[in-house]
């Protein structure tokens, strides 16, 4: 099987180009997979995956996991079909697990204006945990307009329209193995 990594991509008629290479993202998967199993060895934590976008990112971020844990999945929308968010974060899915008195890992593909991040940690303390803990592959520092600090992050990036790796834009995209940005030179 070959992973799906062209040099240049276009997506919905605009044109992009490699910003992340596989290898390089998943050496940092690998890194984060052994940061939290040294942080989370004497404990056993719920993943909770944010979808769509953070499905691949977290099924890598698992395989790099060596402690025993547990998978769940949430669904918002906050960007529909456009390349910004609209400011409305809408819950389509819930957890399925009850995860009081549980530590918390909740795992995000993107963080930029915060809003998302802001809204879930916010939601899942009401349900009372032991902890929540946040992980996310990318984070727009620039763009972040609410107060979320990831406790580990993965990449920092500019302010730019990320494309690939889980990540969409109006929802093609998601199977590239890479991370791609917005090619302006074309």
């Amino acid at each position: 099987m070959s992973l799906y990594k062209p040099e240049y991509i276009h997506c919905n008629g605009e044109p992009f180009r490699i910003f992340l290479t596989d290898e390089e993202i998943q050496q940092r998967v690998n890194k984060l997979g052994q940061e939290i199993s040294r942080d989370f060895s004497d404990k056993r934590p719920i993943f909770i995956g944010v979808l769509n976008g953070a499905y691949i990112f977290l099924s890598d971020l698992m395989r790099y996991v060596d402690i025993p844990c547990e998978v769940d999945f949430l669904k918002l929308s906050s960007y529909g079909d456009e390349k910004v968010s609209s400011g409305q974060v809408r819950e389509l899915k819930d957890v399925d697990a009850n995860i009081q008195g549980r530590h918390v890992i909740l795992v995000e593909d993107i963080v930029d204006t915060g809003l998302s991040m802001k809204f879930l940690i916010d939601k899942l303390k009401r349900q009372e945990p032991a902890s929540i803990t946040t992980v996310t592959l990318l984070q727009k520092t620039e763009a972040t307009q609410y107060d979320v600090k990831p406790d580990y992050v993965g990449f920092r990036i500019p302010n730019l329209f990320v494309l690939g790796y889980g990540l969409d834009y109006a929802q093609e995209g998601r199977n590239l193995a890479q991370i791609y940005i917005l090619d302006e030179s074309k």
